[in-house]
């Protein structure tokens, strides 16, 4: 008797459903470990404190909260989105902070598979879209970054999804018109989002000169500004007391948010501190992080402008982190994106995409001294190494990215690769079939044109 196939519509849903029960159950592992590790989610009670202030009436950037004595450092605009943080007790508020922070993990790994596969936003894709995402949120739900940010009930999570969501959207397609907005919104709470209009506009001016129409990047860029002009100039209106504290001193403080040299600090700033044992390393961060952004951002623009949005997308973000005065280690929930580039790219070099993720997953900063005492100004050579751990894993990256890039430029230019020639000579000759097989074939040559560069 011959045992016959499974029917694929029967045998499809086991995987997705597989997928999700284990992300369900990592989901939950990691709820009880936190409780369990008794997390206070300090930031989510410092949000929390600001938008009581607001509804008093009372000097935002007055405010100490928590048992921390934490001020507010985030634009006037942030209490505003708070607000709906008093609407419930602070049991439920850390509930629902924590649910809404997992929910985030999975959007962020969606929208990080869609970036790194542009393929996946087909509507035929889903299903491969969705259990990839479930399988990996099951995973990296565990590394620091992500783990330290609901441990604080942080936004971070909360940022990167509204930036993707913007850099997400296929030119054309539905809801494209309102790209941007997202970036414009974060740029408004948080400010270094504002990185990334940078690299809509500088990407999009070069592409307009090249084509001379207005592009996805530059109408990108345009309604991120409007949107960030638009509620920060509607903010000083509600609130003029508090943004012209914070935008003619609040902004320049920046010893109001922590000390520079703190291990948690992983910016360029927190490891010169820590190198020259100093808690303000003034000019040689200026200098260091104004060449180092610029080599960085020609890198991501070059990137943008030769159509690797991923790789734009990515350097901008570390960039981001390394030249901010202060980048917390839960700031660098980017590792997400940054693990499925290389994961989809590295296929020979697994031990690369290994040694990033063991540098997120490792909370190796944490293996160093770090208590209220400052013991960061006294570090040894090794105990350097580890507290900059996420800013070298950012240089590796750009360093890494710069020599692809070398490479290909010795490669002979007369090779032109068959998947642009093929394509193209099929769809003159049978346009119906090269449309119906083009889906099915996106995928491995976006591979084979990986391997190639």
């Amino acid at each position: 008797m011959s045992v016959s196939a499974p029917s694929p519509t029967r045998a499809r849903p086991w995987p997705l459903a597989t997928a999700a029960a284990v992300c369900l159950l990592s989901f939950t592992a990691f709820w009880v470990a936190q409780r369990l590790a008794h997390v206070n989610m300090l930031d989510v009670m410092v949000y929390r404190a600001e938008a009581e202030t607001l509804r008093a009436g009372d000097d935002l950037y007055a405010m100490r909260a928590t048992s921390a004595n934490l001020a507010m450092t985030y634009p006037p605009f942030a209490a505003v989105l708070f607000l709906p943080l008093t609407l419930v007790g602070v049991p439920l508020m850390r509930t629902l902070t924590t649910a809404g922070n997992l929910l985030l993990v999975a959007a962020l790994v969606v929208l990080s598979l869609r970036l790194v596969r542009p393929a996946l936003s087909r509507p035929g894709a889903r299903a491969d879209l969705w259990r990839s995402a479930l399988w990996i949120a099951a995973v990296v739900v565990w590394c620091e970054p992500v783990w330290t940010t609901l441990r604080y009930g942080q936004i971070n999570l909360l940022v990167a999804v509204a930036v993707l969501w913007d850099l997400t959207r296929r030119e054309g397609g539905r809801g494209a018109r309102w790209a941007g907005a997202g970036i414009g919104l974060a740029t408004a709470v948080k400010l270094t989002p504002g990185l990334f209009v940078v690299l809509l506009f500088a990407a999009g001016l070069l592409l307009w000169r090249r084509d001379r129409r207005l592009n996805q990047w530059l109408r990108t860029a345009l309604t991120a500004t409007g949107v960030f002009l638009a509620v920060t100039l509607a903010t000083a209106l509600a609130l003029p007391a508090d943004s012209r504290t914070f935008w003619t001193r609040t902004l320049f403080e920046t010893g109001r948010v922590g000390h520079a040299e703190e291990t948690a600090n992983q910016s360029l700033s927190g490891v010169l501190a820590r190198l020259l044992h100093t808690d303000a390393p003034g000019l040689w961060w200026v200098a260091t992080a104004g060449l180092l952004g610029a080599a960085a951002m020609a890198l991501a623009v070059r990137a943008a402008v030769r159509g690797d949005r991923a790789v734009a997308v990515v350097i901008t973000a570390f960039t981001a982190l390394m030249i901010s005065p202060i980048s917390w280690s839960h700031h660098w929930v980017w590792c997400v994106p940054l693990l499925i580039l290389l994961y989809d790219r590295a296929t020979r070099a697994w031990p690369v995409t290994g040694a990033v993720a063991l540098a997120f997953a490792s909370f190796a900063l944490w293996w160093v001294p770090h208590d209220p005492g400052r013991p960061e100004l006294d570090q040894n050579a090794g105990q350097m190494l580890l507290s900059a751990v996420y800013p070298l894993t950012a240089l590796a990256v750009f360093a890494g990215y710069a020599l692809t890039l070398r490479r290909a430029a010795r490669e002979p230019r007369a090779v032109v690769p068959e998947r642009t020639r093929e394509p193209a000579r099929d769809r003159r000759r049978e346009p119906a079939q090269a449309q119906a097989e083009e889906p099915s074939r996106e995928p491995a040559e976006a591979s084979q044109a990986v391997a190639k560069e």
